[in-house]
């Protein structure tokens, strides 16, 4: 079919997301399409590790390998996305969008309904693997080798494919391994006409992209301030509203929908899952998130501003995963009094009795393994507050080359129940079962040795990516001043808790973890400068970040961001802990006291 005429646009596009992970609400589809007024519906579905899965589903059948959810709801919402002309582009297709592809086409077909639909593909780099270990190809923050079998391996690619698909016609565009910020970006210079050189603009419209990926993370799900949060049960999805000069974008969701858009939401989801606020580092372009500003401009509208652009990386950054022999994770209710106790001392018994087990049959011990008392504050280590509860949940894990040896274990923890503490219960689900241990391999390739590819309605389209003018994408800026000030605060002081002073935000990017801390006013910003530096998050999270910590300053959010490297026991599902993610690390970190001038309280909103 004939490419759409380039006719760029004057009014406002407004892109809304409707998945922020593949198993998000299918709720969030239906309210943009039906209340949200969209131009696009974007879906994010692929994390890290969902790569994997899907890769382990299409190895089991050569149909299998992207988002099944995803062609359900397009299908169930075909005809009102046909007759308001939404564009869709997703991610959805997996290790396999072709076949993803084909079964939306199916499903349309069988409701008499026919919509162009394009595929992206050249992100599956398998067949260059062998190439890449002759080259002794290094993960990037470990410096290991390459394992002997990858179960995926996929680059990130950029916005140019999509933004092509969309220029030849396509309502649909469905992907493989891209990044998030891509499916929002792709529409915007399709509609713009913005060059692949308009760094600033590449940047606000991939800024765009990043705050409404996660879906309704950026209208109040996760704030921290989480009493002011209106309707949970019908939490609004996100919608970025664009304009051409690609300056800024305002966020805002459907009207009566549940869910809040003030600065504190948008400005939280903006530090997740960041690490140098002035190098986000994107196929497109790297970004510059440092001065960006944040302005209330209505009721559940923010307008988002600053975002600086600089020529893109050299290189691809490549997502691999391997297995790592298995895991086994099961958790045990325990009751009364000295609970906590009776639950260290229930699992150390478990673990010991399965190890004597073990050598008996001939088997080594565990290679890892993980004893948690939630509801007794472990994960908090020597911050723990609590030690009478007297109801608390025992997580037990360990890993071990060997299948067999964590069956083992899965069937000698139900008999505690008889012979170790009373009050333990808790077995209804039924024994765990082993589960492989993925792992993230992650690199970087030159732009050269990654070819992306598209297709429209089964028929190749020619594309060939624009060249850009890369840089090198291994420096890194320098990290802020990251040691406290010696300087005693003047005038009275009180001590209080971070939450006092501040919001925040963690994530994860494979072992590593950030945590963002945005001040509650700018008098609140200047002691968060001058109390808390890196060597005093790294001390608080001694107990579980085992690599150093940096921080970065975010001047126009009133912001700092932590990075913690192998803070997160391999992260994932490599990870043995019951939050492998670190998302409960921000709310740590707001426990910690601080003393500053009185006087700030009353800055304070």
């Amino acid at each position: 079919m004939t490419a759409t005429p380039r006719t760029h646009r004057d009014r406002a596009l407004r892109i809304g997301c409707a998945s922020g992970f593949w198993g998000d609400s299918e709720a969030g589809a239906a309210q943009l399409v039906q209340h949200g007024q969209i131009d696009y519906l974007v879906f994010d579905y692929l994390a890290e590790i969902t790569m994997s899965l899907l890769a382990r589903a299409r190895a089991k059948s050569p149909e299998a390998g992207y988002a099944p959810d995803f062609v359900k709801v397009i299908a169930q919402l075909a005809p009102r996305i046909q007759a308001q002309g939404i564009r869709v582009v997703a991610n959805a297709g997996g290790v396999n969008p072709q076949a993803c592809a084909s079964a939306l086409a199916t499903a349309l077909q069988a409701q008499g309904i026919t919509m162009h639909i394009a595929v992206v593909e050249g992100d599956d780099l398998t067949d260059q693997v062998e190439a890449l270990r002759a080259e002794d190809t290094r993960e990037m923050f470990s410096g290991e080798p390459m394992p002997a079998r990858f179960l995926s391996v996929n680059a990130y690619l950029g916005a140019q494919p999509i933004a092509a698909a969309l220029d030849a016609g396509a309502q649909i565009v469905i992907t493989g391994r891209v990044v998030d910020s891509a499916v929002t970006l792709g529409p915007l210079v399709h509609e713009f006409g913005w060059d692949w050189n308009d760094w600033d603009k590449l940047a606000t419209g991939s800024l765009a992209g990043h705050i409404i990926e996660c879906g309704t993370q950026c209208t109040g799900g996760l704030f921290t301030d989480w009493q002011s949060v209106p309707g949970w049960d019908n939490m609004g999805f996100p919608i970025a509203e664009c304009a051409a000069d690609g300056r800024s974008v305002v966020i805002t969701k459907p009207p009566g929908t549940g869910g809040l858009v003030v600065p504190g939401t948008v400005g939280e989801q903006i530090v997740y899952e960041i690490a140098d606020p002035r190098r986000y580092l994107l196929p497109d372009v790297v970004c510059d998130f440092s001065d960006v500003r944040l302005a209330q401009e209505g009721v559940d509208r923010v307008r988002v501003s600053g975002a600086r652009g600089t020529p893109a990386p050299a290189s691809y950054k490549v997502s691999a995963t391997w297995n790592d022999g298995w895991r086994l994770l099961g958790t045990l209710m325990i009751g009364g009094h000295q609970a906590a106790a009776k639950a260290s001392r229930v699992g150390e018994s478990i673990l010991q009795r399965c190890t004597r087990l073990l050598d008996e049959r001939g088997l080594p011990g565990f290679t890892e393994t993980s004893l948690e008392v939630l509801g007794a504050e472990s994960t908090y280590g020597p911050h723990a507050r609590t030690g009478h509860s007297r109801e608390v949940v025992l997580k037990l894990a360990a890993k071990h080359p060997q299948r067999e040896a964590l069956e083992l274990l899965a069937r000698e923890i139900a008999p505690s129940a008889t012979a170790m503490a009373q009050g333990i219960t808790g077995f209804a689900a039924g024994r765990p079962s082993p589960s492989p241990v993925v792992r993230l391999f992650s690199f970087l390739v030159a732009q050269a040795r990654v070819a992306p590819r598209v297709s429209l309605d089964g028929q190749p389209l020619a594309f060939t990516p624009r060249p850009l003018a890369a840089q090198d994408n291994g420096r890194a800026s320098a990290p802020d001043s990251h040691r406290t000030s010696a300087a005693a605060p003047a005038g009275p002081t009180v001590r209080v808790p971070l939450l006092r002073l501040a919001h925040g935000r963690s994530g994860d990017k494979g072992d590593s973890s950030n945590v963002g801390i945005i001040a509650r006013s700018p008098a609140a910003y200047a002691e968060l400068l001058r109390v808390l530096g890196a060597e005093v998050v790294a001390d608080y999270f001694s107990h579980v970040a085992l690599g150093p910590v940096t921080r970065y300053e975010l001047p126009g959010l009133l912001a700092l961001n932590f990075v913690m490297e192998r803070a997160l026991g391999g992260g994932g599902v490599a990870s043995l802990r019951y939050d492998p993610q670190g998302k409960a690390f921000a709310q740590m970190l707001l426990d910690l006291e601080v003393e500053i001038p009185s006087a700030v309280l009353d800055t304070l909103p």
